[in-house]
């Protein structure tokens, strides 16, 4: 099903569209029409499968914009768990300024909490502990509360909140809509669901089954602007006969899809603009090898099944544990082998432990190939390419040889030449002979910006690292001059560094970079 089908408000449908959620997972499917009606939920389901958005959506609607009471609360057994909670939540409040959500918990300073609760906030999100200490304070009331969430019960009572979350409890006005989630049930959580839930709605999501036996995982720490590069190179490295790249918008689909024709790969984009006839024709087309790639947002992938795909890109970390399920399982099926690679940004890791935990697989650590590997790749590519001409014999243009034979051109030179006509790179490349390491093992860079271009050091490592496949460890030095600057980097990531940074800026301006002289 679709957010669309759903009764939500316009505002709440903007705001999902706005960060790529279209199809809904199982548990949102199921909880959401009941919550909307006013029923007591029980949701039984993994974490990961979107159960926030299950109480959260229909949460919002519930919300009274015009008062600045607490109407809303939602008891985490975690600090970590409730900031995640209130982050998705302010997602799906994009387009709502009158309504506030909160998090609360240890750790924190109370003072800066109560300051921000006396200027009126309708959802809170905390742990029991640190939302008993403010009922104490009397700095959160909540006699104008009428739904109460207990998310991930199952956690809370291990950790003994159990009394906590009782008193909690007693403490909100009887009439209201109680929705308690847990990845398990037990005899403890059936005791709180008799005694506090009224004639609950029991839904019971079935955990996704990951098969990883023929699938290779590696995540990829990149910056945000690196990721198109990244998702480039990979390709060129793996030469995969048939690849999905999946994207968590249409906007991020369409940027991608263009940057790539631009480069001259086979690729086509799937999303929910594209019309069904248009569809048939992209997967006829993957299907029997016309196009390599396709780069593809989770609805618009949804029951596809294309034979020989030995590559998964997940370029954005997918809204949903359980979407990441869904994505790299397309590959590696029948008894053959895939690779899933996921990138990744520094404050995204923890999503990746998520993913870990919820899928019980481990997801290795990668490195995104360097130019020195592509170029490598795209040779041995040439050199297969002419092995097979030479073996079938099928030669071509052969008239053009014997011309240049004829004017006293030994075979050698020949050859040299037409494989100088097919290098496709016309970028100048850096001469060995110009790289001398230092004894660290470093060679100096010139760069053509310096302190009159209002730049930092911060600035030409920060763009280094987002735009090279190079990491903070292998920069050394930077000496930054009024004119210019000099920047050390390891000796083998000095193409790397001179040719991933040409028609690159720093800070807005143009820069030149060059292995110092002298």
């Amino acid at each position: 099903m679709k957010f669309e089908e759903l009764s939500l408000s316009p505002k709440v449908k903007k705001a999902l569209e706005d960060y790529g959620y279209v199809e809904t997972t199982e548990i949102q499917e199921k909880a959401i029409p009941y919550v909307l009606e006013g029923r007591d939920v029980i949701g039984q389901s993994k974490t990961g499968t979107g159960k926030t958005a299950s109480y959260g959506l229909p949460m919002i609607e519930k919300i009274n914009p015009s008062s600045k009471k607490t109407q809303s609360i939602i008891l985490c057994p975690t600090r970590e768990l409730a900031v995640q909670v209130a982050e998705e939540l302010r997602k799906f409040l994009k387009y709502q300024e009158n309504i506030k959500c909160l998090a609360i918990y240890g750790g924190e300073s109370i003072e800066r909490q109560i300051l921000a609760l006396k200027k009126g906030v309708q959802i809170i999100v905390g742990t029991p502990g640190r939302i008993m200490d403010h009922m104490r304070r009397k700095t959160i009331k909540l006699e104008q509360v009428n739904m109460v969430i207990l998310d991930e019960s199952d956690e809370m009572l291990n950790m003994g909140f159990e009394e906590d979350i009782e008193t909690i409890l007693k403490e909100v006005p009887e009439e209201r809509q109680t929705l308690l989630f847990s990845a398990t049930m037990n005899a403890r959580i059936m005791a709180i669901t008799k005694k506090y839930l009224r004639n609950p709605k029991n839904i019971k999501i079935k955990a996704e089954e990951l098969t990883v036996d023929n699938i290779k995982q590696i995540s990829l720490e990149v910056k945000g602007k690196m990721k198109d590069e990244a998702v480039i190179r990979l390709v060129e490295v793996l030469q995969p006969k048939k690849a999905i790249v999946f994207c968590n918008t249409k906007k991020k689909v369409d940027e991608l899809i263009e940057n790539l024709k631009n480069k001259g790969f086979k690729a086509e984009s799937l999303h929910g603009d594209i019309k069904q006839t248009q569809r048939n024709r992209i997967m006829k087309k993957i299907k029997a090898g016309q196009i390599q790639m396709l780069v593809a947002t989770d609805v618009a992938a949804r029951g596809i099944d294309i034979k020989d795909l030995d590559l998964v890109i997940n370029y954005d970390i997918p809204q949903e544990q359980e979407y990441y399920v869904h994505r790299i399982g397309r590959t590696g099926r029948n008894g053959t082998s895939g690779v899933a690679y996921t990138l990744y940004t520094g404050k995204e890791r923890f999503k990746l432990k998520d993913i870990e935990r919820f899928a019980h697989t481990k997801i290795k650590t990668g490195t995104i190939p360097t130019l020195k590997e592509v170029e490598q790749i795209k040779n041995q590519k040439i050199v297969s390419k002419i092995e097979s001409i030479i073996e079938e014999g099928s030669f071509q243009n052969t008239a053009i040889l014997e011309e240049l034979k004829q004017k006293g051109n030994d075979m050698e030179t020949i050859a040299k030449a037409l494989m100088t006509i097919l290098s496709t790179r016309k970028e100048k490349k850096v001469e060995k002979q110009d790289i001398n390491p230092d004894e660290n093992g470093n060679v100096r860079l010139f760069l053509s910006l310096g302190k009159k271009d209002n730049i930092m050091v911060k600035d030409i490592i920060g763009s280094m690292i987002a735009n090279c496949a190079i990491s903070g460890e292998e920069i050394g030095r930077v000496n930054l001059l009024d004119k210019f600057s000099f920047v050390d980097v390891a000796a083998d990531k000095v193409e790397e560094v001179i040719e991933s940074m040409k028609e690159k800026q720093i800070k807005g301006k143009d820069v030149n970079i060059e292995v110092a002289n002298g």
